[in-house]
């Protein structure tokens, strides 16, 4: 995982006193801790054969950080969350050909040119949100070599010996106990700062776990060159930066669907969606129009920020009332809409009533602990008697049925006739 880990925000070194106490011993811990054994690994000097094999990974890992470094600091701005950091597969190779202090230099190494290049530019987030992300590096990479050596992996492997199944497996479990150990130290940071809704949020997406799993498997391989044809561990260059280019282009793709406040599909993505929705289902689809009532009144009272959170809560109780397969989005301001495909009439009266009663039953406090009170008024078209109707159809007839409830005095589900 990256720098966006939880352990704080502010904008200056010294807010780390600023975060709840045990975030702090656990930041102060884990980063003493990783310079303890830095201190413990340099009473081993290496050979030179491990410094040149240092030198051919530092030489491939070096140059790819620096030509996506651009895209890195895009990467990390557009996200709120933790976001899997692309330098595991260099890391990974480390552990599994170097000596323990010349790994730990490597992560240092990295980790220095990420704040150079990305992070000393960004006043949010301080030096201590570096330095922890490279701290659980180093221990996550330290408890990784634990694996191997113990397994007489590491030895055999640099004795020039071809690796069998067992060699194999110890890998793999090496490469398991480094990602417990960083989302483990991660996971924790966050826990301990800000509130998440669900254990499985501090593990990551299921995406990125894959594609963290997808950059130790290509460490494996920049370890099988460095130990046998070292140039060619420079190769690995071209398919990381391809790597980080195509992650980009998947983050930008979401990010022109996605409504910043509320994370559901915006307009036009909406509309795309139930278009094709549309003509799977040759027709037979209902669409819901749901507008908070008295919005406006919740800004003026409570301020805008407040609002946002209304925004958010209506959003998350949307995606809960509604089956898999409906699409929902933020159609603008605070109007949402729901397409429900393959449908009957009784089902989108349910739905569209348990959404107002949820809706209505939302708690929310402002800060300055006076409730907010919520309800909303839902235009539902029903899947006409005859196919034929086109989306815009639909929706006009939805929001026609809106617009009635409205003045029929709000809190209510209208539908359509057709």
């Amino acid at each position: 995982m990256g720098e966006d880990a939880g352990t704080g925000g502010g904008r200056t070194p010294w807010e780390l006193w600023s975060l709840p106490g045990r975030v702090r011993v656990l930041v102060v811990g884990v980063s003493l801790a990783a310079a303890g054994l830095l201190a413990f690994a340099a009473r081993a000097a290496p050979t030179s054969h491990e410094w040149v094999t240092a030198g051919w990974l530092a030489a491939a890992a070096l140059p790819h950080l620096h030509a996506s470094h651009v895209i890195e600091r895009r990467r990390r701005d557009r996200t709120g969350a933790p976001y899997v950091d692309l330098c595991s597969v260099w890391i990974f190779a480390g552990v599994v050909v170097l000596p323990l202090v010349l790994e730990l230099v490597l992560v240092a190494a990295i980790y220095v040119h990420r704040w150079v290049l990305v992070n000393r530019f960004d006043a949010v987030r301080p030096p201590h949100r570096t330095v922890f992300t490279a701290a659980t590096l180093a221990l996550a990479a330290a408890a990784a070599a634990a694996v191997l050596h113990s397994t007489g992996v590491h030895e055999r492997l640099a004795g020039g010996a071809r690796p069998g199944w067992a060699d194999l497996a110890a890998v793999v479990a090496a490469a398991a106990v480094q990602w417990v150990v960083n989302t483990g130290l991660i996971g924790t940071a966050i826990a301990w700062t800000v509130p998440v809704e669900h254990p499985r949020q501090l593990l990551g997406s299921a995406s990125d776990n894959l594609l963290e799993v997808s950059q130790l498997a290509l460490g494996v391989f920049v370890a099988m060159a460095l130990l046998w044809w070292p140039p060619a561990a420079l190769l690995m260059i071209i398919p990381t930066f391809a790597l980080h280019q195509c992650v980009q282009l998947d983050q930008l793709k979401l990010a022109a669907r996605t409504d910043q406040r509320t994370g559901l599909l915006n307009a036009i993505a909406w509309h795309e969606q139930a278009e094709h929705a549309l003509a799977r289902t040759r027709g037979r689809i209902g669409v819901l129009m749901i507008d908070l009532d008295w919005f406006k009144r919740i800004n003026d009272t409570h301020g805008h920020p407040v609002g946002d959170d209304v925004l958010a809560e209506v959003a998350t109780v949307l995606t809960r009332a509604v089956r898999r397969g409906d699409t929902v989005g933020r159609y603008g301001g605070e109007e949402f809409a729901v397409l429900l495909p393959d449908v009957e009439e009784a089902e989108v009266r349910a739905i569209a009533e348990r959404i107002r009663v949820r809706i209505r039953t939302l708690r929310i406090t402002a800060p300055t602990g006076e409730p907010v009170q919520l309800s909303a008024t839902i235009g539902a078209a029903l899947p006409p008697s005859e196919p034929g109707a086109g989306l815009d159809e639909m929706i006009r007839a939805a929001d026609e049925a809106l617009y009635a409830g409205k003045k029929a005095g709000r809190d209510r589900v209208a539908v359509a006739g057709w």
